[in-house]
């Protein structure tokens, strides 16, 4: 498993220990006791990953993409979606062109 992979499998079961946790003391626990508030965080995120890309920032686009990969952790934590079933999505996609697999979920 690659550096990254093996990253993201750590930070994904920290932030699932955090469930039900202190959320007077715990950032995590309270991103996952509120839906709503995950989900807005992650856009915010997004979007700031977003300023600093077309900004050329490359420190920032990796500071930022870090923060949108932990929200989106949490996010998906929140939601009850586990990085397994992101992964068969993916591994269904494998081999279609990205044009006809978007063209596929209009219909």
């Amino acid at each position: 498993m690659s550096r990254f992979a093996n990253v993201v499998e750590r930070l994904a079961d920290t932030i699932e220990t955090r469930r039900g946790g202190d959320t007077s003391a715990s950032y995590t626990a309270q991103l996952l006791a509120d839906l709503d508030r995950a989900a807005k965080k992650l856009g915010e995120e997004a979007v700031e990953t977003v300023i600093a890309a077309t900004r050329g920032d490359r420190d920032g686009m990796i500071a930022e993409s870090a923060d949108l990969l932990y929200h989106w952790l949490v996010l998906l934590a929140a939601s009850g979606v586990s990085l397994e079933e992101v992964a068969e999505q993916l591994e269904a996609r494998e081999g279609t062109s990205g044009l006809k697999e978007k063209a596929g979920r209009k219909a």
